[in-house]
């Protein structure tokens, strides 16, 4: 198959992007396709050099560079979206597949995130939460209000084959564009790099890098966007244990101050360590002791997922797609309500009291995560792009 990927950028270091790579991989590797990359940045993939009429073999990996245009995020996507179609035009491809809103002539789109909704916790989020100023809150309302848009001329066409990274973000797309029986196609992890053993290695390093002494329980962290993950429940959780000596560390590349003035605001700040993203994640969760998400929203939330691979006992909520993976008490926690800061804190103050807990549930959750291969994840994804392919609506 002679498949067009439409994706900004490519990686292993963002959920989305890992996830994309992951299959992109296996579709070369063991599906033999003829995979073309249009991207602005693509990395941790071994690509082989198109010819200048754009040829390539069976099992290989082609980037096609999409200029970047300088500016805003509105205005960069708005180039990216029209740059990338004028570089396939003319192109025959079986299949042009996309991660999300990228392109208005996908066949097959993945969704991983649905910005109607995140518009809609836009509208309704607390005037207490922590966000950016004017002109940051006004652009972002204006490229989620695009996307947003798009969302709804492509995931309503029926001619648009979707897949969901959940059964949550499945029944988001019924709800907003009546798409029914949507397939899932649930994110994996690789355990050979994340494992109880692999952050064992690393525990004692880097608990002294951060200086985490020995009594502190460790929350970790992980995201973009720091208010949609739940980072208010977590902070009234930790102020509902002042005898406990909970530490959070936060990683990501959200703005950062407004968050940091909400720490100081509540009296955590001397509690809160901030660090950006890293190439090799796997220290971070070395350095934990539980993992902490009470998403208001999320697709499927990967880091939850690489959690649990580590063996660390993972709390998030039922707007998180991950937590269709876990057996709530056993190896998870699973809020009803991702703001019950109350909720949070008693699962927070069991982990921290019983040991014997947190490596059960660590345990257990471990054992999960290696049933969630992106093998499997790939051979999933190849159902839905082999059915597309043989509805005939592109030309082979």
């Amino acid at each position: 198959m002679r498949i067009a990927v439409v994706s900004p950028f490519i990686d292993r270091r963002h959920g989305t992007e890992r996830a994309l790579a992951e299959l992109i991989e296996r579709l070369a590797s063991v599906y033999s396709c003829e995979v073309h990359l249009y991207a602005q940045r693509v990395a941790d993939l071994v690509l082989t050099p198109a010819g200048p009429s754009g040829q390539a073999s069976r099992g290989s990996i082609s980037w096609h560079r999409v200029p970047v245009i300088p500016g805003p995020q509105l205005l960069r996507f708005a180039a990216w979206f029209v740059l990338n179609r004028v570089q396939r035009w003319g192109r025959k491809f079986d299949l042009v597949l996309s991660p999300g809103i990228n392109c208005a002539d996908a066949d097959v789109v993945i969704v991983h995130a649905l910005f109607r909704r995140l518009v809609d916790l836009g509208r309704a989020a607390s005037t207490e939460e922590a966000h950016p100023g004017f002109l940051r809150q006004l652009h972002r309302r204006l490229y989620y209000g695009l996307l947003s848009a798009l969302e709804r001329r492509v995931y309503a066409d029926p001619g648009v084959a979707l897949a969901a990274v959940s059964r949550h973000t499945a029944s988001l797309l019924d709800q907003y564009f009546g798409r029914k029986s949507v397939p899932v196609v649930h994110n994996g992890v690789d355990t050979a790099t994340f494992s109880p053993q692999a952050c064992a290695a690393r525990r004692e390093r880097v608990r002294a890098q951060y200086q985490f002494p020995s009594s502190d329980f460790v929350l970790l962290l992980i995201g973009n966007d720091w208010t949609t993950k739940g980072i208010r429940a977590v902070f009234e959780s930790m102020l509902l244990l002042p005898k406990l000596s909970l530490r959070l560390l936060v990683v990501g590349s959200d703005l950062r101050e407004p968050h940091v003035q909400a720490a100081t605001r509540l009296g955590l700040s001397e509690r809160c360590t901030w660090q950006p993203w890293a190439a090799d994640v796997l220290d971070y969760y070395a350095a934990a002791d539980a993992y902490v998400c009470p998403s208001r929203e999320d697709s499927f939330s990967l880091p939850v997922l690489e959690a649990m691979a580590c063996g660390l006992p993972a709390v998030t909520s039922t707007a998180a797609g991950a937590c269709e993976l876990m057996t709530d008490g056993v190896d998870g926690f699973v809020l009803q309500d991702p703001a019950d800061a109350n909720a949070l804190a008693r699962i927070l103050e069991k982990l921290h009291q019983n040991p014997s807990l947190r490596q059960s549930v660590g345990a257990a959750a471990a054992t999960t995560a290696r049933t969630c291969t992106w093998d499997r994840n790939a051979a999933a994804a190849w159902q839905i792009l082999s059915a597309a392919k043989s509805s005939g609506r592109r030309p082979a």
